[in-house]
């Protein structure tokens, strides 16, 4: 089993699991175990019975750290999203001018995933594009107000508000922060997924990062023009 080689951990909300995955040999191997096979096989098809074969443990031992697949795909989303959230706030710190902080900030969130060597108990190239498949799961479903009150999208929520506040630095007159950073990441999401997919829904480029180039040039156009 891969160890991470760095002391940090990102706080994930405690409501998601009924113990927390990290405090443990099984519950990384369940971290990583539920990567690797939602992302072979689809959230849909992914059960706790398949999982515990995939790690050689138990569903029994499982459900002592999160209580339905449901949950577990609440965490993984979590994680991402307050790793993102790290990452935008080592690439904009110290940066003082907020149109260089917003090209960085857009850069973190729209580009392609690579794995991080200060968290290598997950693999986030894998969870990347469950992200792109299969996290519009845990909030277009008849749970959103419920998991809402329980504070399962916070992380995205501080990645929206912290790409919005840059926004507002730039042009503090701008009206809709919240829209156009939604609007990116959502967007960055599905291009990705349809270069990989569906390539005649999006623009492929030879040599260029067309889906970052496209949302830097939107951003610029809409809140400088």
């Amino acid at each position: 089993m891969k160890q991470s080689n760095s002391n940090i951990r990102l706080t994930i909300n405690p409501e998601s699991f009924l113990k927390d995955p990290e405090s443990s040999v099984l519950g990384n191997k369940i971290i990583q175990g539920g990567i690797e096979l939602i992302d072979e096989i689809g959230f849909e098809a992914f059960t706790f019975k398949k999982l515990a074969k995939h790690i050689e443990s138990t569903e029994a031992s499982i459900y002592r750290y999160f209580e339905s697949k449901h949950k577990l795909l609440i965490y993984l989303t979590l994680w991402y999203w307050a790793w993102v959230d790290y990452r935008l706030v080592l690439a904009t710190t110290n940066i003082e001018c907020p149109k260089d902080r917003l090209m960085r900030a857009i850069q973190v969130v729209t580009e392609a995933v690579q794995q991080d060597s200060n968290f290598l108990q997950v693999d986030e190239v894998k969870l990347h594009r469950i992200i792109l498949s299969e996290s519009s799961k845990i909030y277009l479903n008849k749970k959103v107000d419920s998991d809402n009150s329980s504070g399962f999208f916070t992380q995205y929520k501080d990645v929206v508000e912290r790409l919005s506040s840059i926004i507002l630095e730039v042009n503090p007159t701008f009206k809709y922060p919240h829209m156009l950073v939604t609007t990116i990441i959502e967007g960055a999401h599905h291009q990705r997924y349809f270069a990989e997919h569906l390539p005649r829904l999006t623009d492929i480029i030879k040599n260029e990062d067309a889906v970052t180039t496209f949302y830097k040039d939107l951003v610029i156009k809409s809140i400088c023009d």
